[in-house]
């Protein structure tokens, strides 16, 4: 796992990169949560798509709600990173929908959007 800070609108926010799966359940999502804040200090985090388990995507397995949820319980807000085009089905576009409406989660093309997003909010 590969942590950098980057300020954007006076804000710090920390961007994780890895060639591993460092999400793929709940346990693992609270782990890297407290890695990043303890190692940065940042509450506000861009993460590849790559470092997330395949399952989190497919809605049916309800393991994104239970990942993002704890997200928000602890006020770390998250963006993450990566083409999601490849996600056709319609419940899946109307979560991503639903996420970058909001002000915690967002699923955004590149950094530059989610740094973006993550200063103003």
């Amino acid at each position: 796992m590969q942590i950098r800070t980057i300020k954007k609108n006076g804000i710090e926010i920390a961007v994780v990169n890895s060639k591993e799966i460092l999400i793929s359940d709940v346990q693992s999502a609270l782990d890297f949560m407290v890695t990043v804040q303890y190692e940065t200090g940042c509450n506000r985090i861009i993460l590849y798509k790559s470092a997330i388990g395949e399952d989190f995507f497919h809605l049916s397995t309800k393991i994104a709600g239970d990942i993002l949820q704890k997200f928000v319980n602890y006020r770390i807000k998250l963006a993450i990173i990566g083409d999601f085009s490849t996600y056709i089905s319609e419940s899946m576009k109307a979560f991503i929908l639903e996420c970058n409406r909001g002000k915690d989660i967002f699923l955004l093309p590149d950094e530059e959007k989610a740094a973006e997003k993550l200063s103003t909010v």
